[in-house]
């Protein structure tokens, strides 16, 4: 139930928003009337996103942050209180991608990724849900990818979105007492800068790979930002209240 002494700020943010999914997904807030908090590891790339959101009539702050650094994200999410209100909604998308073979993959290539995609999520989690508690109210969406079923080249990025999943059903659990769920959304093939370095790095058009993945693909067609938006923006909603603990994909066919 929603505590009736914390009135609940309708204040979200949304990690690795500078651009792509995480861009689609604040500005699909805004127009769900949200105040939205744009974090990514460089402040100035927000500009754009910021734009869009304050396009939607809302209001948006730029808060450059690297999520895997504890003292950043905690220093991140005070300052999101403090200048747009208390956040109750979080959305963890910031990822990155340092693909090999497992032959081929460093140290530093596993850890960077798991770093930003899990350990991040972990860290803003953590930070956010003491506002979130307070409140009693709250929702956390997290950003895995069918690619936890297993990937070529991926043996990094596919740990950390496996690893999204759990941390989602064991949050949903310790924190849905308290008026918070959490779910997450497992994205198929979806278009953006990342997946174009991809198809750089095979030395391949883009057009050309998506194809590729398209033919796959039961709906015949790549997935778009504004995809992963709309699966997000039900889990935040009020009436989303009794989904908790869930992995959806959103993928354009019943196959991660």
């Amino acid at each position: 139930m929603v505590s009736t002494t914390h009135p609940v700020s309708k204040v979200a943010i949304v990690t690795g928003a500078a651009r792509g999914i995480g861009a689609a997904i604040s500005a699909r807030l805004a127009r769900d009337g949200f105040a939205v908090a744009v974090l990514d590891l460089d402040e100035a790339a927000c500009a754009k996103t910021v734009e869009a959101v304050e396009k939607e009539g809302g209001r948006a702050l730029a808060v450059g942050c690297d999520v895997s650094d504890s003292a950043q994200v905690d220093a991140g999410v005070a300052r999101v209180a403090t200048e747009l209100g208390a956040p109750t909604v979080l959305v963890n998308n910031a990822g990155i991608i340092r693909d090999n073979l497992v032959f081929k993959m460093t140290d530093q290539d596993f850890d960077s990724v798991i770093g930003v995609h899990l350990r991040g999520a972990f860290l803003m989690a953590r930070a956010v849900q003491r506002h979130q508690t307070a409140a009693g109210w709250g929702r956390i969406v997290n950003l895995s990818s069918s690619a936890a079923l297993g990937n070529r080249g991926q043996s990094n990025y596919s740990s950390a979105k496996a690893g999204l999943m759990g941390l989602t059903k064991t949050l949903a659990i310790e924190l849905g007492p308290f008026g918070v769920t959490v779910n997450c959304v497992a994205p198929g093939f979806i278009a953006t800068e990342m997946t174009e370095a991809t198809a750089e790095r095979m030395g391949i058009s883009f057009e050309e790979f998506t194809e590729r993945y398209a033919k796959a693909i039961p709906v015949r067609r790549g997935g778009r930002p504004e995809d992963i938006a709309q699966a997000v923006s039900f889990f935040v909603r009020e009436e989303a209240g009794f989904v908790n603990g869930q992995i959806l994909y959103v993928a354009g066919g019943p196959k991660g």
